[in-house]
């Protein structure tokens, strides 16, 4: 445990300090709001509830679904965009820049290097079928989300640095703030935006044509093959359970570099509202709803536990006041107060039980015992069950569910039992102590002075 430690604290330190990391978790955590709103809109036009659609259609035309499908698309087609957004304005947090100003330059430096399509003509002047002028909303979308992470990064950075050197324009006292400010970050604008340029001009010359064609190629594509395959979703899930026992928040140190899960997110729902087969298996509900349960860990199985068989009156206390925020997702009571935290008697099942709900989960869908989920994006809080049958649509996932949270009680059984046991120990050695203390030495009782 001391080498390992060792290994990881400064590892999990440097990764949860570094600040391009931070930055791109914070942008999506930024447009993680509106994506959870479109959702909603999205899945109350496809609700999972047989005779809804004819229900609605016969109350309000045929047309009703595409009020809610307004919202979901304006939401999910636009995620690269939302993106740039969020990550240059967090960018610029992380770098002590003008926020405001950092994302807008990484939002135009993201439409500089995106490819566009003209309107053209053919020899006989008539225009040619399938040329639009203007942005696509296949640029702006999921697959433009790496682009929109290399804009906000580069792009805000290449602009606080120019800032910060003082290539700017100073205007003389008295000139009200916000025109102080419009005028200072001209420069560094101008800067970020000429590369941009040079950037486009560039690749015009590769067979890839734009940036946006050479980053979906060589990394987007091939990390999207990686990041849908059993075994990166393992190590991932083993690193966000395992970090905790040094104290560490797992899932926040490995969400800042596993990001992938959001682009297959993205892309499952464009496929789910358009009708067209579900692509990927590992989305984000995928792994917030199918792997773990009342928390990292799956420790909504160890509350129960605690709450139903331990005779220890610290752990069923703990449990009892843990129930109701596991049902929630929620056990930082449990983590610190059992505690997991450098608990190795614990930390076994800890790590275990969410990989096997994982690998279980994954061939279920493989073999079609389950759905696939949707992509449809609901809050990580949402109580087992419900959140089955939401992602999925379907109430098979939903007793699937239950069946992990009672498979994962027999896996925690013992090492509970084991802890509760030590406990129990513990506490009657304590009362017995207790009850030394409070007896009377009439042998030496100094009568005189009661």
């Amino acid at each position: 445990m001391g080498k390992f430690e060792k290994f990881l604290m400064p590892m999990a330190d440097l990764l949860s300090k570094n600040r391009v990391l931070i930055a791109i978790r914070d942008g999506f955590l930024i447009t993680t709001p509106l994506l959870i709103v479109g959702s909603i809109f999205l899945l109350f036009a496809n609700f999972p509830v047989p005779g809804w659609e004819d229900m609605m259609t016969s109350a309000f035309g045929p047309d009703w679904s595409s009020w809610f499908t307004a919202v979901s698309r304006a939401t999910f087609n636009c995620t690269g965009l939302l993106t740039a957004l969020g990550t240059g304005y967090a960018m610029a947090r992380q770098l002590g820049g003008d926020k405001i100003q950092g994302a807008a330059v990484a939002l135009v430096a993201f439409f500089i290097m995106m490819p566009t399509r003209h309107q053209a003509t053919g020899a006989d002047g008539k225009l040619v079928e399938g040329f639009v002028s203007g942005l696509s909303f296949g640029y702006i979308g999921p697959d433009g989300i790496f682009m929109a992470l290399l804009s906000a990064i580069l792009g805000v950075s290449l602009f606080v640095y120019a800032y910060k050197k003082g290539w700017t324009i100073k205007m003389p006292k008295g000139v009200p703030p916000a025109v102080m400010d419009s005028f200072a970050a001209l420069v560094p604008s101008a800067i970020v935006l000429s590369a941009a340029f040079l950037i486009r001009i560039g690749f015009s010359f590769t067979a890839y044509e734009t940036m946006q064609g050479f980053v979906v190629h060589i990394l987007q594509t091939p990390l999207e093959g990686l990041g849908n395959t059993l075994g990166a979703n393992l190590l991932y899930t083993f690193m966000c359970s395992f970090l905790w026992f040094f104290g560490i928040n797992g899932p926040a140190v490995a969400n800042s570099v596993y990001f992938i899960g959001n682009i297959l997110t993205a892309k499952q729902q464009e496929a789910f509202a358009a009708g067209l087969p579900l692509p990927f298996i590992f989305t984000n509900p995928f792994s917030n709803f199918f792997t773990n349960y009342g928390g990292g860990g799956s420790t909504l199985s160890l509350v129960i536990l605690m709450v139903t068989t331990c005779k220890s009156k610290r752990i069923k206390q703990l449990g009892r006041l843990s129930l109701v925020p596991g049902i929630f997702g929620i056990n930082e009571p449990i983590i610190f107060g059992l505690p997991i935290v450098l608990n190795p008697i614990i930390m076994i099942p800890f790590v275990c039980v969410p990989m096997m709900n994982l690998t279980l989960s994954y061939f279920a869908t493989v073999l079609e015992i389950i759905p696939r989920t949707t992509g449809v994006s609901l809050p990580w809080t949402t109580p087992i069950g419900f959140s089955g049958w939401l992602s999925t649509g379907s109430f098979v996932a939903s007793l699937w569910q239950f069946g992990l949270l009672i498979l994962g009680m027999v896996v925690y059984f013992p090492f509970i039992r084991t802890l509760d046991k030590k406990y129990l120990e513990e506490e009657i050695a304590a009362n017995a102590e207790v009850s030394e203390e409070e007896e009377i030495d009439f042998d030496n009782l100094d009568l005189d002075n009661l």
